[in-house]
């Protein structure tokens, strides 16, 4: 289905069995983890309801719970950052949801940053690397000096 921006909602269709492999605390809420898939960046942690994870594998867009305003939110409705869910991925206790998206327009955060995730505990200057410098690090170091890996 086309959406503003030019981007493909897509929806997934998970069967009963899978749905029902998912855990939910006392008050009906699991943890969504949204991923970003060209980066592999944490984008954000919201709540899902058994409503919320059924109306975003239909829609192929992330529907969360807020439990401040306790209705359904859909990100992006107000602000135009939509997550198009392109995976959606439970956990080994299905206890924790995770949906890896493709992130329109400036990001996840309502600080308007990216991701939610860009404050580190400790000093500023030994914060934590980023996704990608941590992977580009492991890549080098594990290639040889003649170029090969070990």
């Amino acid at each position: 289905m086309p959406v503003p921006g030019g981007l493909q909602t897509t929806s997934i269709d998970a069967t009963d069995e899978q749905l029902a492999h998912v855990r939910y605390d006392a008050d009906g809420l699991v943890p969504a983890i949204v991923q970003d898939r060209a980066t592999g960046q944490i984008l954000m942690m919201a709540w899902m309801t058994a409503e919320t994870l059924r109306l975003t594998l239909a829609e192929g867009r992330t529907v969360f719970w807020s439990r401040s305003r306790r209705e359904v939110w859909r990100k992006g409705e107000t602000s135009g950052d939509v997550q198009h869910v392109r995976g959606a991925y439970y956990d080994c206790d299905g206890d924790v949801l995770l949906f890896v998206v493709d992130q329109q327009g400036t990001g996840a955060c309502h600080t308007g940053e990216r991701s939610c995730f860009f404050r580190a505990f400790g000093p500023a200057e030994g914060a934590a690397p980023t996704f990608g410098d941590a992977i580009r690090r492991i890549s080098t170091d594990s290639v040889t000096e003649t170029g090969e890996a070990p």
